[in-house]
């Protein structure tokens, strides 16, 4: 059986620059992946299946097999192996949830490009850039950065990848209050959607380089989300004398990020986030750097 990991994004920066004719929202945004993911195995069988473990899992145990991007992931990526004369026979799938789900840290983006990686080696099967472009933005506007799962500027409404080079790792704690984001419904609560873009990031070569960017960027979501979900201003405050360097909401909520200067200052955070919230998803990770 083959393994592959579904890292967490973080939205270091995401700005809302404008919106299409067809409703969908223009963005800039800073992107960075985590040692912190789900996993997914395969392997070829007699027949389709996919099973679901991990100490999330029962946020998605209601949704039918159908409804789940790891699934859709398959059967898009089987269509266009068909489509190109490839076979594509029966998996065996099992996806091992370990980040809460509609949290805006791609957890359901991450499984379906990790899905889309691991088929596609499964079954021998390479598509083109382009077209394995396509089958990931047909399952969601963060498949495709997800497919890169490395440090990027992610535009137009999340299609348009540009890596960027960051040679060092951040000690990061995430948070999440347990309740599902609609990604929709903050958007319809935003105010503005014509906002300043995206600075340029130029040379991110230190912590140092990386927080004067970051203070001259925002997360255009956080002031909708946490209107419409309150408890995102309580994940904030918990970062709150725990030696956190910069805190920000991450995607369209509800997970929130804080930096930290080495991993025991991380670890130590979460450790006490943790006990004031036992009921809380909190975690302490490293960002992935690009290679």
């Amino acid at each position: 059986m083959l393994t592959a990991n579904a890292p967490a994004k973080i939205n270091l920066a995401l700005h809302v620059t404008g919106q299409r004719t067809d409703g969908y929202h223009l963005i800039e945004s800073l992107v960075v992946f985590t040692e912190l993911g789900d996993q997914v195995s395969a392997d070829l069988a007699d027949a389709d299946s996919f099973d679901l473990v991990g100490p999330e899992a029962g946020a998605l145990s209601a949704l039918s097999a159908d409804d789940n991007l790891v699934t859709r992931a398959r059967d898009a990526l089987r269509q266009a192996a068909h489509a190109a004369g490839h076979a594509a026979p029966a998996v065996q799938i099992r996806l091992n949830k370990r980040l809460p789900v509609a949290s805006g840290i791609g957890g359901g983006s991450a499984d379906a490009a990790a899905a889309l990686r691991l088929l596609g080696q499964l079954w021998n099967f390479q598509p083109t850039t382009d077209v394995l472009s396509d089958l990931a933005l047909g399952l969601g506007a963060d498949v495709p950065m997800c497919l890169v799962s490395r440090p990027l500027i992610a535009s137009g409404i999340g299609e348009k990848i540009d890596p960027l080079k960051i040679g060092f790792s951040l000690d990061v704690v995430i948070v999440n209050p347990r309740i599902g984001v609609s990604t929709p419904a903050v958007f319809s609560a935003l105010q503005s959607r014509q906002n300043p873009r995206l600075p340029l990031p130029g040379h991110l070569d230190d912590r140092g380089a990386l927080a004067a960017f970051l203070a001259a960027t925002r997360n255009d979501l956080e002031v909708p989300a946490r209107q419409t979900v309150p408890q995102i201003s309580a994940c904030l405050a918990a970062f709150d004398d725990t030696g956190a360097s910069f805190v920000r909401m991450s995607g369209s909520g509800a997970s929130c990020f804080g930096f930290y200067d080495n991993a025991q200052a991380a670890h130590a955070a979460a450790t006490a986030i943790s006990a004031a919230r036992p009921d809380w998803f909190v975690a302490a990770t490293r960002t992935l750097t690009a290679e």
